[in-house]
């Protein structure tokens, strides 16, 4: 298996092998009916904040998407599904297709990003615990599981409820 990943944009062309990314690596069809959902939502959707990773032979792994929300009244981002085919899993692809899609938002002007996701796998990308700066949900889930990075240098998080686009359902 290569370690070295092709990363860029998604494409509409990719859409039939990201959704199969998502159906192989989540137990339901959720989270790919979620991306179909977000790429629908003209509200939610940020063109080139969609990454896939590619072997060297261009079959797409891994996949990372960034959409808009917001932490009280200030636009962010929303780390949303991440996936990687389950027999390139531990490999990078993942990684690869996060730290791909932060740098893109980078430099487009981002400042802010949330995640709501395993507390174990994304402090590796600067992300610390949302409540350390006053930002919450409006539903309840555990105090490690939502995260907040703030991109560049110089900006300190907002404090704030997180307010996903309405393909999330919160």
């Amino acid at each position: 298996m290569s370690n070295t990943w092709i990363t860029r944009a998604e494409t509409p062309g990719d859409s039939a092998a990201v959704r199969d990314i998502l159906l192989a690596a989540f137990p339901t069809a959720l989270e790919a009916d979620l991306v179909d959902a977000l790429r629908a939502d003209p509200a939610a959707w940020i063109d080139g904040l969609s990454v896939v990773t590619a072997d060297g032979s261009g079959r797409l792994a891994g996949y990372a998407l960034l959409t808009r929300c917001h932490i009280g009244d200030v636009p962010a981002l929303c780390l949303g599904p991440c996936a990687v085919r389950p027999e390139r899993q531990r490999g990078g692809a993942g990684s690869a297709a996060v730290r791909a899609a932060l740098d893109a938002a980078t430099k487009a002007g981002e400042r802010y990003v949330v995640v709501l996701g395993h507390p174990a796998y994304y402090p590796r990308f600067g992300f610390t615990r949302a409540s350390a700066h006053g930002i919450g949900l409006s539903i309840d889930v555990p105090d490690e599981a939502l995260m907040a990075l703030a991109l560049g240098s110089g900006h300190p998080l907002p404090a704030g409820t997180v307010r996903y686009a309405a393909a999330f359902g919160i």
